[in-house]
């Protein structure tokens, strides 16, 4: 209960702080672009989970960073929808995956550390043999 109070204030004092500063039109077109970037995220939401099936089936993340990220992109998406300014910022900042990586994992950044297929086989060849093209001298006659 003493978090929700907690916010409660910071949400009041910043968002009047910056009301103040921008003007009430802005304020209220800045609320109504908020809301519509958080609802045109969560209707365009199966790209993002595209790219991060994408990264789990490259092994760039595991399950649980897949669903950790999945559920911040989501709740960032809500925080945007609600009016304030605090929930705006942290919404944005949910937004991007750094920001989100660095709370899921901490101080394991596990990004560049996966390969493609294809950077997978090329390097499992063996380098010891010459592709070659053979040519045959028989002709076939009749």
């Amino acid at each position: 209960m003493i978090y929700f109070f907690a916010y409660l204030f910071l949400e009041v004092m910043i968002s009047v702080s910056i009301s103040s500063a921008i003007g009430g039109v802005a304020t209220f077109f800045e609320i109504l672009l908020s809301a519509f970037v958080g609802i045109s995220i969560l209707v365009n939401f199966k790209a993002t989970l595209r790219e991060n099936f994408t990264a789990v089936s490259y092994s760039c993340i595991d399950l649980k960073q897949f669903q950790s990220l999945n559920l911040f992109t989501i709740f960032g998406a809500i925080l945007l929808i609600l009016p304030g300014f605090l929930t705006d910022i942290v919404g944005v900042l949910l937004q991007f995956s750094v920001f989100t990586t660095m709370l899921v994992n901490r101080y394991n950044f596990n990004s560049g550390k996966c390969k493609t297929d294809y950077e997978k086989n090329s390097t499992q060849k063996d380098i010891n043999v010459i592709d070659v093209e053979i040519i045959s001298d028989n002709t076939y006659t009749k």
